[in-house]
């Protein structure tokens, strides 16, 4: 078993592009913390993790005429290498780039037990975990190949990880795109021990067309219903409707995180609330994952603003308004948001969001989310604490053996 305490130490001894991750305003007044060696520690259930599959774990799990499709790294004529999938745009491969504290993070462990191992040096209880490689199984414009893909994930997933499914929370994949295989896996999923459902944020890759449906579509009523009956709660992950990586050249990283990754994620908001479906479903619950949450208090106030200046067009006429059915059966994850978790309080909406690290992505908080709750939640109140780092997703996401 690694000792990540010590690994993290020795990590972090000379990583000054990291130093920032150790700032602390301190705990003065706070009853409990969020630092793994507090004995009175939060339960601290993380909502957004992403486990490392291994690297060939769509090989033998796919038809044979899909495995020359499968996402890889390539090496050009000049001994560049690229990662590659035929749904967006290839990436160059930077060996050496990661380096102290952000080499350590990106070698997360794909045993669970040695995730487990990981999730402790930072606090963490239990998670809610998410595809890593497996998130390219959506970057394709071919159903066939998608289903193919996330039928593969979730095999793997299930071999894996349902050992550890009481502090593993693997959300089962599904592609939307196919009506009738998703119904079926649906039904597969849940009597598979899955406690939880994940969609891309739209149900087709790629630029919307007219002639494509959407969530809102009659269509999906069917897929809501079987959702519904199952009980799981329902996740869309950001950077799933469409390749993330859309702008290149200088300022790329921003716009994409900003413009290509996070902002579309905010669409499956507006759809359920404004289209009816979490009237029409009330026993449906879903979330956006690593979305950050500071957007939230405007969208809901925009939904609600749209719905009532735009009576004349706005169908269907509802009993309460888009942002009723949010509040009711809602939420939002983060990771590090000051400013979304002052607008969550002030607009009343601390049950609506969760906390989480995003191990081992670099936006998360991992290994020092506790300095990062330090600097966000001072201005909570222990109840409300509570809540964010893990009670509502304990009571969401049914982790019953926790405490």
């Amino acid at each position: 078993m690694k000792d990540f305490e010590n690994a993290i130490t020795n990590a972090a001894a000379d990583d000054e592009a990291n130093k920032w991750r150790l700032e602390t305003p301190g705990i003065d007044g706070w009853a409990r913390t969020a630092r793994p060696s507090d004995p009175n520690k939060y339960l601290m259930i993380s909502v957004d993790g992403h486990m490392n599959e291994d690297r060939n774990f769509l090989d033998g799990r796919l038809d044979k005429k899909f495995q020359a499709r499968i996402p890889r790294v390539i090496t050009d004529e000049k001994g560049q290498r690229w990662a590659e999938n035929e749904g967006g745009r290839r990436i160059k491969v930077r060996p050496n780039i990661m380096q102290g504290v952000d080499a350590l993070r990106a070698a997360a462990p794909d045993d669970p037990t040695e995730r487990l191992a990981a999730m402790a040096a930072d606090g963490v209880d239990g998670e809610v975990t998410f595809p890593n490689r497996g998130l390219a199984m959506w970057y394709t414009t071919d159903v066939e190949f998608s289903l193919a893909q996330c039928r593969a994930y979730n095999d793997y997933a299930h071999e894996v990880y349902s050992p550890y499914f009481d502090r593993l929370n693997v959300m089962g994949a599904l592609v939307p795109a196919d009506i009738e295989a998703t119904l079926k896996d649906i039904g597969d999923l849940a009597n598979r021990g899955f406690r939880g459902l994940t969609l891309p944020v739209k149900p087709h890759y790629g630029p919307h067309l007219p002639d494509q449906p959407n969530y809102n579509w009659p269509e999906y009523d069917r897929m809501w219903a079987a959702i519904e009956e199952t009980g799981l709660p329902i996740s869309f992950h950001i950077s799933t409707g469409a390749d993330p990586r859309q702008a290149s050249k200088n300022g790329g990283a921003v716009i994409n995180y900003l413009a290509h990754g996070l902002a579309p994620a905010v669409e499956p908001v507006a759809v359920l609330c404004g289209a009816g479906i979490l009237e029409r479903f009330p026993g449906i619950k879903f979330g956006i994952i690593e979305s950050g949450i500071g957007w939230l208090a405007w969208a809901l106030d925009a939904m609600d603003e749209a719905y009532k200046k735009h009576h004349m067009f706005a169908r269907p006429k509802m009993q309460g308004l888009p942002s009723d059915y949010f509040r009711a059966q809602g939420f939002v994850s983060f990771q590090e948001d000051r400013v979304g978790i002052s607008t969550a309080k002030e607009y009343g909406l601390i049950d609506n969001i969760m906390w989480a690290n995003d191990y081992p992505h670099h936006e998360g908080s991992w290994p020092f989310s506790a300095q990062a709750i330090e600097r966000t939640m001072g201005d909570l109140t222990e109840t409300e604490r509570e809540k964010v780092l893990g009670k509502n997703a304990q009571k969401l996401f049914g982790f019953d053996t926790l405490h």
